[in-house]
């Protein structure tokens, strides 16, 4: 449990990480941490899914789930001094969801109609190729699943994965707002304190294939994806790769928007995110052009990621800087932020970061300093996807 106190708001927000994501799923069961999530949501402990829900209306709390590839998460927010009762509610969810028969079918169908949506989301279905090519299969899984699992699901497959991923060992619990810390340790304590058990870590999974795909779709339109290994979270340097994203993409004066499209027009889109893990990094790159330019764009786009070891001006040095320091403001403002940001930190590095220590970090970069992380640490092999109606060439 961490919990980070800010004293010049009225609201608490709290987030529940649990070892059940995607990359835990059994063979063949893909899509089961997507139907779990929903599941949770209709109906917990001695209330029903109409209950359950009018009763954290009544409180104003905002609650929603999520699944990632190591965990599920189930985030809510409220007036701190709802914490109480509230409480006593979202953890119903996570150590006696109900799991009835009638909200499987239900569930089922939303993640049908999330997975048929890929096919009008192109950017999105770009970005799930390509991350199922760069990661190993365990960590690039879809976190929707694939149809003939979704559609084969039982409820006695959903129920054993809750038993076996919802444990207390290497579950996260984090608050950040109004609380006292006394109180709250109580009410974990009493809601909490008999949670025990433990799941084994996912099965790693074989490499991803890498190289080039291009995904056939008859588009005028063309999607673009790149992925390439950067240093993970915990390394010391992940923070001179958050800088150097930052000068690729930070907002409209980042590199990538003010080669490839302010000064050439070829796309209409482009960006750069940086994902730091516990083993690994990944920078993913992302652009959409039309056909007849999308040649260009890749050479232009591969061009600029290898450009970027070889200089970066002070100007663009210090648009990074402002850029990453602004972004910390904004998510010292959100209570929500804050608590997935610590929660994030607790599984990335054993420890939450206040906000101070981030930004004494981000205060150490130097122009040289980033310089010649971004000499020694050039894009390495990249994989390579586009959506679109031919192959590009890549070499």
């Amino acid at each position: 449990v961490v919990a980070e106190p800010v004293a010049a708001v009225q609201s608490l927000a709290m987030t529940l990480l649990v070892p059940a994501g995607s990359a835990a799923e059994p063979a063949r069961q893909q899509g089961i941490a997507a139907i779990l999530a929903e599941m949770i949501c209709r109906g917990a402990g001695p209330l029903d899914a109409r209950a359950h829900s009018e009763a954290l209306d009544q409180l104003g709390v905002q609650r929603s789930t999520t699944v990632q590839s190591i965990h599920m998460g189930l985030s809510a927010a409220m007036i701190g001094s709802k914490l109480t009762d509230a409480l006593d509610l979202l953890l119903y969810m996570v150590r006696a969801p109900q799991l009835a028969a009638q909200s499987l079918e239900a569930s089922r169908d939303l993640a049908l109609q999330a997975l048929d949506a890929l096919n009008d989301d192109p950017q999105e279905r770009l970005l799930v190729t390509l991350r199922q090519r760069h990661l190993p299969a365990h960590l690039g899984r879809c976190h929707l699943g694939t149809r003939p699992d979704v559609e084969a699901m039982q409820l006695a497959h959903v129920q054993d994965y809750w038993k076996q991923r919802f444990v207390a060992d290497d579950a996260i619990l984090a608050f950040a707002g109004r609380f006292d810390w006394t109180q709250l340790k109580d009410l974990v304590e009493h809601h909490l304190g008999q949670w025990d058990q433990s799941a084994d870590e996912p099965a790693p999974g074989k490499p991803g294939p890498g190289g080039y795909f291009n995904d056939q779709s008859e588009s005028a339109q063309v999607h673009i994806g790149i992925a390439y290994d950067a240093v993970p979270e915990p390394d010391e340097r992940s923070i001179l790769q958050h800088a150097a994203q930052a000068v690729l993409s930070g907002g409209m004066s980042g590199r990538l928007f003010t080669e490839v499209r302010e000064k050439r027009g070829l796309c209409y889109s482009v960006y750069a995110s940086y994902a730091g893990l516990r083993d690994r990094g990944v920078m993913l790159c992302y652009a959409g052009t039309t056909a007849p330019r999308a040649q260009e764009t890749l050479d232009v786009l591969i061009g600029e990621l290898r450009r970027l070891g070889d200089r970066i001006d002070a100007d663009e040095f210090e648009r990074a800087i402002v850029g990453m320091k602004s972004r910390l403001v904004m998510q010292g403002e959100s209570t929500m932020a804050r608590a997935r940001a610590i929660a994030a930190d607790q599984y990335l590095l054993g420890r939450p970061r206040s906000l101070s220590e981030v930004a004494a970090k981000i205060d150490a970069i130097t122009l040289d300093t980033l310089r010649s992380f971004v000499a020694e640490h050039r894009p390495g092999p990249m994989t390579i996807v586009s959506l679109g109606p031919k192959a590009l060439r890549t070499g």
